[in-house]
């Protein structure tokens, strides 16, 4: 029977163990392929669900360690990987196979994911003497250390709940830090034989690499006048900006993105009809993906994140607001701003509406050239 496999994209105690993971340096990271989960079985006896994970090529020479425990169960999985949601439900025929390369305490590890498909998982394979990293532009070979847990050339089960994502890891020498594109060789439970990755890059659904931004260079707006006992209903209260990031002018709604490891920055394109205006947004702005994951405003560049402040200037100049977000995933396509209503407040002419908009990723990464800061020039 030919076996079918999806390539969605490329991106870095007990039975099984809920130990938090250590701060790390994610490299890469990909959602690598979903294979059809393997046959599953029930024991008359346990009632327990049981399954041989027939993707292992035959390794019957190898020894077979039997159930294994200390197995690490990875943390956040979901929001690391928001279409596992999807295809890695208990009513797909598909199992996900993300993994993650990461710099940790001097050591390059690589962590192969693996959402249990029943509660007894045999025949599974790691790693071995074959496994290892080429830096394809130094031709330098990376070896294997040793695995998390310790299978290191071995045929291993696995007990526990079905559903629970598995965090196996492979670790090796620290990668150079001049280190771009490698081959991974020896994963053949990961289909990395020979595996191309880019380093803090990934590839979208349609093959092609896409790297990281560098945070943008905002222009720090120069406060005037700090806030005192802020109150909405009182514009006396509100905190007073000038020298703000100055843009050229742009079409109404124009946003632009930058994907950064740590952050998300959304620039929003401001036109001031007054020399003296006041900005804001209703509070809780989030972006949000296609499996329903949110991504939280947590900052706002040099401006109050929610609350109305003015920003003094000349009517007619473009400026740009500057929100943080939590990192989306480099493989996404479109997301969508949500903007809550605010609280109605007293001022002539106030309007804090709320809006939700569809935006497409590779279209505001593209407008990161319309937000640089343009000196104002002025002819009298």
């Amino acid at each position: 029977m030919k076996v079918r496999i999806i390539v969605i994209s490329l991106l870095a105690t007990m039975g099984l163990s809920g130990q938090a993971q250590p701060e790390d340096n994610v490299l890469a990271k990909g959602e690598g392929v979903w294979m059809p989960k393997p046959q599953v079985t029930v024991d008359k006896k346990t009632k327990k669900k049981i399954c041989v994970w027939d993707d292992t090529e035959n390794n019957s020479w190898h020894e077979n360690m039997g159930m294994i425990t200390n197995v690490p169960i990875a943390k956040d999985f979901e929001s690391e990987f928001p279409s596992s949601r999807t295809f890695g439900a208990s009513n797909t025929p598909y199992v996900p196979r993300p993994w993650k390369l990461t710099e940790e305490n001097g050591e390059t590890v690589l962590h192969c994911y693996l959402q249990m498909p029943a509660d007894i998982v045999e025949n599974l394979w790691l790693a071995s003497n074959e496994t290892a990293i080429l830096d394809r532009e130094t031709g330098t070979m990376y070896r294997a250390r040793r695995t998390v847990p310790d299978c290191f050339g071995k045929v291993f089960s696995v007990k526990g709940k079905e559903g629970t994502v598995l965090d196996l890891q492979i670790v090796f020498p620290k990668l150079a830090e001049t280190t771009r594109e490698i081959y991974i060789y020896g994963v053949p439970n990961w289909y990395m034989r020979g595996y191309s990755v880019m380093l803090n890059a990934s590839l979208t659904a349609h093959g092609q690499f896409v790297a990281y931004d560098k945070k943008p260079n905002c222009h720090q707006p120069h406060l005037v006048a700090d806030a005192k006992d802020y109150d909405k209903d009182n514009h006396k209260s509100w905190a007073v900006y000038d020298d703000a990031h100055l843009i050229k002018p742009v079409a109404d709604g124009t946003y632009a993105l930058w994907i950064t490891p740590e952050a998300t920055y959304l620039a929003e394109a401001c036109e001031m009809n007054w020399n003296r205006e006041y900005f804001g947004r209703g509070g809780n702005t989030i972006l949000l993906d296609q499996s329903g994951h949110q991504y939280k405003c947590k900052d706002v560049l040099g401006y109050p994140n929610d609350n109305l402040f003015w920003n003094e200037g000349l009517s007619g100049d473009y400026f740009a607001i500057f929100y943080v977000f939590d990192p989306l995933p480099l493989q996404l396509e479109n997301v969508t701003l949500v903007v809550p209503e605010g609280e109605p407040f007293a001022m002539w002419g106030a309007n804090w509406s709320g809006k939700v908009q569809q935006l497409n990723i590779k279209e505001m990464r593209e407008n990161q050239r319309l937000f640089d800061y343009h000196q104002r020039e002025v002819v009298e």
